[in-house]
């Protein structure tokens, strides 16, 4: 399993070039079971995330494009009338996949956001009265512009706490980018990716998640992160016990990745600004992202022992 998980990661940084902690933070933020926010600007690489991701892991994989006039129903899915059998059949949505790319989630309606969110949180959709599950695994990436781009409707600290990390992958390096202008396509490149996991290798690695050892000093730093966002003048809210959870999952995941069934501090250090940072907001700019500067304060002024 440790030899398929190193080909897993080596798979995708060999198509999305210099992104080595973004790809492993991704497959953290799966193999924990939550769902993946990418802020960043266009082009820098988050469908060829997605898709890679999709291949290597065996995922059917679905792409929504999110706009202003984009409805519930075409997420979810709708149900016609066949004149021949003379009932209604469901005709499912593209959430009924078990990878979606939600692309630029913030340029559709509140409305359309949440028909998303909704599915996100319950694993499940209920559509004309009949609850229908999701596959598993499911796994949501979503990805959003800036919100200093025109046209987009932020999501609320409600909506963003259904994620469980939030990442930018930012410019490459001028070697990465070298390398990139050199080589072949992007999406020339992802059709020759082979699966390296089964859906019941996945799941078991999903499900020695929750198993890895987090003792006791563990815990009470974790807490001590969080009581600092709840005490601390500079930070506009706490984190909440859902963000505890998320933060305790992300790290334990991470252990898995680094071959430990124990997590240490570092653990916590290498996944709390992915976790965290679009949780927290500073008192003096509410409304803005100040998330990052108050991450950095919690790494280096609350003590792991």
């Amino acid at each position: 399993m440790r030899t398929k998980l190193d080909t897993c990661l080596d798979s995708v940084n060999q198509v999305l070039l210099g992104k080595e902690a973004q790809v492993r933070l991704a497959l953290t933020c799966l193999l924990a079971r939550g769902h993946l926010l990418i802020e960043d600007l266009p082009g820098m690489g988050k469908t060829t995330l997605s898709h890679a991701l999709a291949r290597v892991l065996g995922l059917s994989f679905q792409r929504i494009q999110f706009t202003s006039d984009l409805l519930p129903g075409d997420i979810l899915g709708t149900s016609v009338f066949d004149k021949d059998s003379g009932q209604f059949v469901f005709h499912p949505g593209p959430i009924f996949a078990e990878l979606v790319l939600a692309d630029e989630i913030n340029r559709a309606t509140p409305k359309s956001q949440s028909a998303l969110l909704e599915a996100m949180e319950e694993g499940q959709v209920t559509i004309e009265g009949a609850t229908r599950p999701l596959p598993e695994p499911f796994f949501v990436i979503a990805t959003q512009n800036p919100v200093s781009s025109g046209g987009t409707f932020a999501l609320p600290e409600s909506q963003l706490d259904r994620f469980l990390m939030r990442l930018s992958l930012g410019y490459p390096a001028q070697a990465a980018e070298r390398a990139l202008l050199l080589g072949d396509a992007r999406r020339d490149l992802l059709p020759r990716m082979e699966s390296v996991f089964d859906h019941a290798e996945l799941a078991r690695l999903q499900a020695q998640v929750p198993k890895v050892r987090a003792s006791d000093a563990l815990i009470d730093y974790v807490l001590r992160l969080v009581e600092a966002t709840r005490s601390q003048p500079q930070f506009a809210w706490g984190l909440s016990p859902r963000a505890s959870l998320a933060l305790l999952a992300a790290a334990r995941a991470w252990a898995l990745l680094a071959e430990r069934d124990y997590v240490i501090p570092e653990d916590v250090q290498a996944v709390l600004p992915s976790v965290v940072g679009h949780r927290l907001r500073e008192r003096a700019d509410p409304t803005g992202h100040g998330g990052g500067s108050l991450v950095q304060w919690l790494l280096r002024e609350v003590p792991a022992l």
